[in-house]
């Protein structure tokens, strides 16, 4: 079987990595700029900002995994289109909003179209095993372009247009993303369960039972509350050292452009040379650092600027790498229940993030919101000092034939065989094997004649 995308796949992933990206990008805009817009609104207080900042988190999470459970009933695309729907509507509501609590109220109606698990639940529909993995590296890759150019976007739209523009202009891209669903990505082929992708509740017990993976939930968790309540601060910083409001996206532009140089060595030390904890833990320990050092001497223009691309430094790496060990850490067979366990975290840190940042800025001012997030990234270096070395293990997909129950059993215990192969879970059903290997020590040719037993069976 060939490993060329077919015309189809490569419609889906164009078309998929698109929605998820516009979707982000709706979701972030906001985040340089409502701090600094909130006067524009009746009863705004720093607490009630960083909950309209962080409310799409809380709807998020909460329904993120109903809507994947929802789309394995009644259709991907339906559920997309819904959720696209819902974003549309809570992006006009924000936008016609003259109080914070309609702001408020429209960043939660953005994050109830919670289909990041649906969009991803349809790509591996339309994706074969073999060029899977490279699927989703690419919706990956197109959330973190979406980020830095919501950074960048968001202050030169609101500059003109005022927060409601930036409410308008999301949108108008959810509306876009309606068309590029019902027009570019294929029709959904018959639905089916993949355990690399969605969720599994047969398996969400032992995931959450396990340590390693509630240290990573944890950090993922802290990571976006200090990013949502930095940004409580972070534009007034800005401000105080002359930078005007509509200039921002130029700096965000320069410190993002410049760390993602800094982050790529380190994201190659921590997967090629097998450094992961110490890269990881030194992050943790750096973000640290940084926050103390932006309540302490983030008042000159300079060091300010200096401080948030050693920030941002940080914070892409981190973002980069968390998922890559969620999936070493994950059983076979259990990396979609791992993943999706991690996503509430995320949100739900995105969401108190946003809380905590307004609660410490009106009750202590904006000095205390760095304070307030270093030490929380001192008690998350604590919580993962002790966590082991991840293995550098990979995931592999491996379609099957239709067996006998016995037949699958040997098969099983084949791979179980194959030199590298590390973990294995055939499942009938979905007829596929999923495998956890060591790809240093992996016996290709060993694992390509295993796979090819269903052949064999077929023709005997």
């Amino acid at each position: 079987m060939t490993s060329r995308l077919l015309t189809t796949e490569r419609r889906a992933i164009v078309g998929l990595a698109s929605l998820y990206a516009t979707r982000m990008l709706g979701l972030f805009m906001v985040l340089p700029v409502l701090a600094l817009y909130a006067d524009d609104f009746k009863g705004a207080t720093p607490l009630l900002v960083g909950l309209a900042l962080g409310g799409y988190g809380l709807t998020q999470a909460l329904l993120q995994i109903p809507f994947g459970l929802l789309s394995d009933r009644i259709g991907r695309k339906v559920v997309i289109a819904g959720g696209l729907v819902l974003f549309a509507l809570g992006s006009v509501v924000a936008a016609e909003a003259t109080t914070i609590g309609g702001v408020i109220v429209g960043r939660c109606l953005q994050g109830s179209g919670a289909v990041a698990g649906a969009i991803m639940a349809l790509l591996a529909d339309q994706t074969r095993e073999e060029i899977r993995t490279a699927a989703m590296a690419t919706i990956g890759l197109s959330i973190g372009v979406a980020f830095a150019v919501a950074m960048v976007v968001g202050p030169l739209i609101a500059a003109p247009f005022g927060l409601a523009g930036v409410f308008w202009f999301s949108a108008g891209l959810a509306m876009l993303s309606l068309l590029v669903l019902w027009r570019l990505v294929p029709a959904a082929p018959r639905r089916a369960r993949h355990r690399d992708v969605g969720l599994d509740r047969g398996q969400l017990r032992d995931t959450l039972a396990r340590a390693d993976l509630l240290r990573l939930d944890f950090s993922i968790f802290a990571l976006h509350l200090i990013l949502m309540a930095a940004f409580i601060a972070v534009p007034f910083r800005l401000v105080d050292v002359g930078i005007a409001a509509g200039q921002h996206g130029w700096v965000y532009l320069a410190v993002m452009g410049l760390a993602f140089i800094a982050m790529v060595p380190l994201v190659i030390v921590a997967e090629k040379r097998r450094r992961m904890k110490g890269v990881f833990l030194g992050a943790v320990a750096s973000m640290a650092l940084v926050l103390l050092a932006l309540g302490e001497l983030g008042h000159q223009r300079w060091s300010l600027f200096a401080l948030l691309w050693a920030f941002f430094v940080a914070f892409n790496l981190l973002e980069a790498t968390l998922p890559s060990m969620i999936s070493k850490l994950a059983p076979a067979g259990a990396k979609g229940t791992a993943m999706g366990v991690y996503s509430t975290s995320q949100f739900l840190g995105a969401f108190l993030g946003g809380v905590l940042g307004g609660a410490l800025a009106q009750r202590f001012g904006y000095d205390a919101v760095f304070l307030g997030t270093a030490l929380l990234a001192v008690v998350w270096l604590a919580v993962i000092w002790k966590m082991p070395a991840p293995r550098h293990l990979s995931s592999e997909v491996v379609a099957l034939d239709a067996h006998q129950g016995d037949a699958l059993e040997a098969l099983m215990a084949r791979f179980a065989e194959v030199a590298g192969v590390e973990d294995v879970l055939v499942v009938p059903e979905e007829r596929v094997a999923y495998l956890k290997v060591d790809r240093q020590r992996l016996d290709a040719e060993a694992l390509a004649r295993v796979a090819g037993i269903r052949q064999d069976s077929r023709s005997a």
